[in-house]
């Protein structure tokens, strides 16, 4: 009866989970979504040469959302589980809400060499919420390269703003905290549902807010459309806000939170290059050997157990 019922069962659908993925394909995921959030800043500051800072925060995450919601439409996924939903909606503060509007907000003031660097400390600060949030234990080399690097960061950070805080340093840090909460509970939820699924819900959620929000900013601050700002606006809107989150989370989901924060080491130092490329500003002559300091640090983190 077994065998007979064994032969007549449809044969089960394997279904490929985030943290199914090798070690090798995860760390290049998270890599690519290193390589997509390095032009975040410099696609900002186009953006801001078109709106003003909030209508460009209310307008990216609307678009962001058309995009995630048409996907999750024509692909017809079931709406999560109520479980899971309060994790969407830190998710949603943190990486839809807070860190753009609060990076927007420092743009308007700051370089985006400086913020980037400032941001470099993200790695570490998501590393800790992950230890807080989910219990994970990462090893004392681990903690070492990680230390290592926010402190090759924090160094060059101080010697590029004379020592002094400013606003937009405010601003940058309070998106360091959001961001690692948003990263911290995404990549907890990417391990139980694809990790395209976690933002693309978090971003349908924020609609009531952010389509409302787009069109009150819209109606207050000036608009001027130009090529860079367009341009600006939909990078931001369907790479930094989607698809970047989208490998992103896959990515940390397959090799772990702390392990994937810490190539963000890297994200720095690539927004610098970009920063140089697509703004014209002025590479800080500390730069390449910070780079050096950092990539070491992004050898020992990676390679190290736990």
């Amino acid at each position: 009866m077994r065998a007979q019922s064994s032969a007549t069962a449809p044969n089960p659908i394997t279904v490929s989970t985030p943290a199914a993925e090798a070690p090798a394909a995860g760390t290049l995921l998270a890599a690519l979504g290193v390589v997509v959030f390095s032009l975040t800043f410099p696609a900002t500051a186009w953006g801001l040469e078109s709106f003003g800072p909030w209508a460009l925060v209310g307008v990216r995450s609307a678009l962001a959302a058309v995009i995630a919601g048409s996907c999750l439409s024509v692909l017809r996924v079931r709406v999560p589980e109520r479980r899971h939903w309060a994790g969407l909606a830190v998710v949603a503060a943190g990486v839809v809400i807070g860190f753009p509007l609060l990076t927007t907000l420092a743009l308007q003031t700051s370089t985006t060499a400086h913020a980037a660097v400032v941001v470099g400390l993200l790695p570490l600060t998501t590393a800790l919420f992950s230890t807080l949030r989910m219990g994970t234990r990462p090893s004392r080399t681990f903690w070492t390269g990680a230390l290592a690097g926010a402190a090759a960061v924090v160094a060059f950070t101080v010697q590029q703003s004379g020592g002094a805080l400013t606003t937009a340093d405010l601003y940058l840090f309070g998106a360091l905290l959001v961001c690692a909460a948003g990263y911290t509970e995404g990549g907890r939820l990417a391990r139980v549902m694809p990790g395209w699924q976690v933002i693309a819900w978090a971003l349908v959620l924020c609609l009531p807010l952010t389509v409302p929000g787009a069109a009150v900013a819209l109606s207050q601050e000036p608009v001027h459309l130009s090529a860079h700002g367009v341009a600006g606006l939909l990078w931001v809107a369907a790479g930094s806000q989607f698809l970047g989150l989208v490998v992103w989370y896959r990515g940390m989901a397959a090799i772990g939170i702390p392990k994937a924060s810490q190539l963000q080491l890297a994200q720095p130092l690539l927004t610098l290059v970009w920063s140089v490329l697509l703004l014209g500003e002025h590479l800080p002559v500390a730069a390449p050997v910070t780079a050096a300091a950092v990539l070491v640090c992004i050898a020992v983190t990676q390679r190290s157990r736990g």
